[in-house]
């Protein structure tokens, strides 16, 4: 395992950070794929022995219960100072309308919660998991700088916006002298590119580290396109996607499915090598909820794709509007 840098900050994370949106209590969210504490910490630890320093949760997985196993899994396999804890704030934590979003009044009381769900002092990187169209953006900054001055966290970044949006956040800090954003996490994997027109290009000039999420689309580049999984069959926001362009989308599946025939490795190491050899980004964010997944993600760390093989995976995908926001 080799560690980077997020950005222009002097923090390294690992070149794959585990996900933990797979690990929870299943019935105190919308995902009955999740997996309970006692199948979870396996895979928690798995990673902490290959190296693997940075976990990514965030507040509403599983109504909290994803920080609650991470947190409790983290302070048995590992040193607090070793690991990189980032975690989010804007989804719905109860019935009440100021518990969500990313007004002054949740962040704070969001950023007190997490903390002790996860059993820590600070997280390394505190994310706005997605944009507030209904809180003025400078109230958003202001809060977050204020969580950064009283050391409850590190760094701060974003999650899937318009590019747009994220130049008005960072406009807003740099003129009111608040902490920037050190990095965006979206999705992005050859199902879904449209990242590049506009976002990558403002985080590369800007210095501002990549964090993809679903690099193997949802574990769609995985397996053959019309295959099932439990997964597949149960996640709402899951099913809602990689239906546009489905002629293109097939395409693409075959030709990872091509390479890694010809490669002999896995569709996922494939996939998650395409990624990986993007300029722009810094490291993955991948999901485990079978030992291989762990396997197969370090394995792709040592998969260097040709420009040849590049070029057929990239060929046969078409525009399309971006998902996940």
């Amino acid at each position: 395992m080799k560690y980077v840098n997020l950005g222009r900050t002097g923090i390294k994370v690992s070149e794959i950070i585990l996900g933990c949106m797979s690990y929870g209590v299943w019935d105190r969210g919308p995902h009955a794929w999740t997996l309970d504490e006692q199948t979870s910490r396996p895979f928690i630890r798995q990673a902490i022995e290959a190296g693997i320093t940075t976990f990514d949760t965030a507040d509403m997985y599983s109504d909290g219960t994803s920080e609650e196993i991470v947190g409790r899994a983290l302070n048995d396999f590992a040193r607090r100072d070793d690991v990189v804890i980032a975690t989010k704030v804007h989804g719905k934590m109860g019935e009440s309308p100021n518990r969500r979003g990313l007004s002054r009044a949740h962040i704070l009381s969001a950023i007190d919660d997490s903390l002790r769900r996860l059993g820590t002092d600070y997280v390394d990187l505190y994310q706005i998991h997605r944009w507030d169209p209904e809180t003025p953006i400078e109230e958003t900054m202001q809060a977050l700088d204020d969580v950064v001055r009283a050391g409850k966290a590190r760094y701060i970044g974003a999650s899937s916006m318009y590019a747009w949006q994220f130049a008005k956040a960072q406009r807003a800090a740099e003129v009111n002298g608040l902490t920037r954003f050190v990095s965006m996490q979206d999705q992005y994997n050859l199902l879904q590119r449209e990242e590049e027109r506009e976002m990558h290009p403002l985080c590369a000039d800007e210095g501002i580290g990549v964090l993809p999420w679903s690099p193997l689309a949802r574990g769609r580049l995985t397996r053959d396109w019309d295959a099932e999984t439990n997964r597949s069959g149960t996640d709402l926001v899951t099913q809602g996607m990689y239906h546009a362009e489905e002629t293109s989308n097939r395409a693409i599946a075959d030709a990872v499915r091509a390479v890694a025939e010809e490669r002999g490795v896995s569709r996922a190491q494939v996939a998650l090598a395409w990624v990986r050899q993007q300029p722009v980004v810094t490291a993955p964010i991948i999901g485990a909820t079978k030992p291989h997944h762990l396997t197969d993600a370090i394995a792709a760390l040592d998969l260097e794709l040709t420009e040849d093989e590049i070029a057929r995976l990239e060929a046969p995908y078409t525009p399309r509007l971006p998902e996940g926001f």
